[in-house]
């Protein structure tokens, strides 16, 4: 129910009351992944690659789909029937280069050749070839059909890659979107500040408790503030401009980003939850089920296949065929090795070059991924350590900020109660201040690179969370 509240909040603010949008105008970052993984166009894309590995195993299977074939001749000159011949097939290839086979011959004619003659009512066959050597324990329709098994597994591999990717690059967006937001509510804070100081100074410049220069001073720090505030605005307008550029509706259609939506100003135990921080986190870590890895030993597995192919195209083409013949195929006992039809096909190149050469290829391309397997392994573990250790520094570098902007804001309640006893100068009060708006400036753009750099733990991870 509240991500259906906010999305109505995100399209259709034209229509809702002032009062509701103060209620439902937060935009999570659970809500705002979740409308990106579900309407992206390149989420959508991405889910195009199961679809395309779906086809191709699909045409990879129709290698072994039985076949029907039919070759009809007829020849008739000057009221000669030269010949009439009727040739049909039926074949089933098998798993194993094993392919059966059913045929019925009819001839007839007065030019046939001797051994085209059949009884009249025609003559049946049923047989098998099988390769004995060279494509018995693996061939092209065998290669394909694993091949493309494989394929089917890496591009889910490949599709969590893509899809990670689109939201840590949307991850990002929304953190600078929250920075923009809070450096803003922090201007607006400070305005209000220098505005009501301004107010007092000149009521005492007035009674003669302040120098005209007092208010000169505090003027200043108004318009200071006013110009940090509308930089913050135009800030902000930017990184809800891009921000909208990741916001899709079913349709493909995209959605502009209205101006009373805001952050979630508290994301962290979010953005920890939905990046999994807590366990990526702990010690014993593997990544062995990284989908860059899973997806290169797919494709070392299918070289693997390639090359085995390869290989069994080393040996001697055998090729042997046998089926037995009968008038009448009703009977099963008309089927008997007096009457067949058999054949023998040997085949061998002396050199064998061209076979010792692709095989050699298919070895090299092997080697190569294997190569890209272990660097790859290597530079994540390392990525992923370097990320781990900097997340553990901005722990402390958070730490020691929010010390110095409690400090600051001390630093700048006592300055504010010695100018109210006369004892400071409103100099050192503005001083102060912008020291502390210094600090918790720093606070926002470390809190910036704290969630950015989460997220790059998240996607050198390449994780793919369910939202």
């Amino acid at each position: 129910m509240k991500a259906l509240q906010t999305l109505i909040f995100i399209f259709i603010t034209s229509i809702v009351s002032s009062q509701n949008q103060d209620i439902n105008s937060v935009l999570g970052f659970d809500e705002y992944l979740g409308y990106v993984k579900q309407f992206h166009p390149i989420v959508k894309q991405a889910n195009l690659i199961i679809d395309e590995s779906q086809a191709k195993l699909m045409k990879s299977r129709g290698a072994f789909d039985p076949k029907v074939e039919v070759d009809y001749e007829r020849k008739k000159f000057k009221n000669t029937e030269y010949f009439d011949r009727l040739n049909g097939i039926f074949k089933i290839p098998t798993w194993f280069g094993v392919e059966l086979k059913g045929t019925f011959e009819q001839n007839s004619g007065d030019f046939l050749n001797p051994e085209a003659f059949v009884p009249n009512d025609g003559l049946y066959s049923a047989g098998l070839a099988v390769p004995l050597a060279e494509g018995l324990l693996i061939n092209d329709r065998m290669a394909s059909l694993k091949q493309a098994r494989l394929f089917t597994e890496q591009a889910k591999a490949d599709r969590d890659i893509l899809v990670n990717t689109i939201l840590f690059d949307a991850s990002l967006v929304y953190f600078k979107w929250l920075q923009a937001y809070n450096e803003l509510l922090l201007f607006e804070s400070f305005l209000t500040n220098a505005e009501l100081r301004f107010k007092g100074v000149e009521r005492g410049a007035e009674v003669g408790e302040n120098a005209q220069i007092d208010v000169v001073e505090a003027r200043i720090a108004v318009n200071n503030r006013k110009l940090s505030l509308e930089k913050s605005k135009v800030k902000l307008i930017k990184a809800s401009l891009e921000l909208s550029g990741f916001l899709w509706l079913d349709n493909n259609i995209p959605v502009e980003l209205q101006p009373d939506i805001i952050p979630d100003i508290n994301s962290e135990p979010i953005v920890d939850g939905i990046f999994n921080i807590n366990q990526i986190q702990t010690e014993n870590l593997t990544i062995d089920t990284h989908p860059k890895l899973l997806s290169l030993d797919y494709k070392i597995k299918s070289l693997e296949v390639d090359r085995r192919l390869k290989a069994n195209r080393l040996l001697p083409t055998i090729d042997l065929e046998y089926n037995f013949l009968t008038e009448d195929p009703d009977i099963s006992r008309s089927f008997n090795t007096a009457t067949y039809k058999s054949g023998l096909n040997i085949s061998f190149p002396l050199f064998l070059r061209k076979e010792r050469g692709d095989l050699k290829l298919a070895k090299l391309k092997v080697q190569d991924v294997n190569f890209e397997r272990d660097a790859t392994r290597v530079t994540l573990e390392n990525k992923i350590n370097a990320l781990r250790q900097e997340l553990d520094s901005y722990v402390l570098q958070n730490d020691i900020t929010d010390k110095m902007v409690q400090d600051y804001t001390r630093m700048l309640e006592a300055e504010e109660r010695k100018f109210q006893l006369g004892e400071s100068s409103l100099f050192l009060v503005n001083s102060r201040e912008s020291k502390l708006i210094d600090s918790q400036l720093k606070a926002i753009e470390l809190q910036n690179k704290f969630f950015s750099t989460k997220a790059k733990l998240f996607n050198s991870l390449a994780i793919n969370p369910n939202l």
